[in-house]
């Protein structure tokens, strides 16, 4: 079959694709094996990590010690209408301390854009905690009121400035329905979205593929770098999807596709 168009950020295999290499069912995200594709665009994007020069992230790879922090990468091996194989890289919430880098998909709603109401809340938050801190360097009944009052204004501001979030959060499945986060886990009946929600790797490749009407037909997940705070998380090993800020999110996004069973 074709290979990937260079536009879209879509990426080509680097041999062609034939037809009985496809998938036949889509990857159960929650417990897979991954498909031969996903393990071939699992490289590719691995290679990539290892050599590019645009960002500088700290996974803890080459012996540097201050803030290592591992990410999850995900891939999406996907098929154009026009019959061309590629496949979409992404990676779970920021890197490199952006949400934007060359060959990765968008996220599914900017949180860091200069001129979006999170940078406004976010420097509220830093004021009242700054006017707290000076506070508690007094020791007055009234300083002590104070404290409570603004700890209390806190609180509920960020409770607004999360609801907001929230609310700026779209997702789309293969038959183009939209869903917002809030409905999606209230019909799971969660109470509320888990902070970060939406920010995984699979809701973003997802998005993008159903934006740009290119069918899923593999994806995987996978840990680079070291892991600072759980041995759990190992480098290059891949992993199922979320439960907690993912199962709700990709069972609206993968509705009516044909998924394969569980490995297990």
């Amino acid at each position: 079959m074709k290979q990937a168009p260079e536009n879209l950020l879509l990426h080509s295999f680097d041999s062609s694709v034939s037809v009985d290499q496809l998938p036949v069912q889509f990857t159960f995200p929650f417990d897979y094996t991954p498909h031969r594709l996903s393990l071939l665009a699992a490289r590719g994007l691995q290679e990539h990590l290892s050599t590019q020069q645009d960002w500088d992230h700290h996974f803890g790879l080459s012996g540097e010690n201050d803030r290592v922090s591992g990410k999850m990468f995900g891939v999406l091996v996907v098929r154009t209408p026009e019959n061309s194989i590629g496949y979409l890289a992404a990676f779970s919430g920021k890197l490199a301390g952006s949400n934007h880098h060359a060959k990765f998909v968008p996220p599914v709603y900017d949180g860091l854009a200069d001129d979006g109401f999170l940078n406004t809340g976010m420097t509220e938050l830093s004021r009242m905690n700054e006017a707290i801190k000076v506070l508690k360097l007094q020791q007055s009944e009234q300083e002590r009121e104070q404290i409570a009052l603004l700890k209390d204004i806190r609180k509920k501001h960020s409770v607004r400035l999360q609801s907001k979030i929230f609310d700026h959060y779209h997702f789309l499945n293969r038959a183009g329905e939209e869903k917002g986060l809030r409905l999606i886990f209230d019909d799971a009946s969660y109470k509320n979205p888990p902070a970060g929600a939406g920010e995984c790797a699979a809701p973003k490749l997802l998005q993008y593929a159903f934006q740009h009407r290119l069918e899923p037909l593999a994806m995987a997940e996978f840990w680079w770098g070291l892991s600072p705070k759980s041995a759990h998380w190992k480098h290059g090993h891949f992993y199922p999807a979320c439960q907690e800020k993912c199962a709700p999110i990709l069972s609206h996004m993968l509705a009516g596709m044909n998924i394969e069973k569980p490995a297990r």
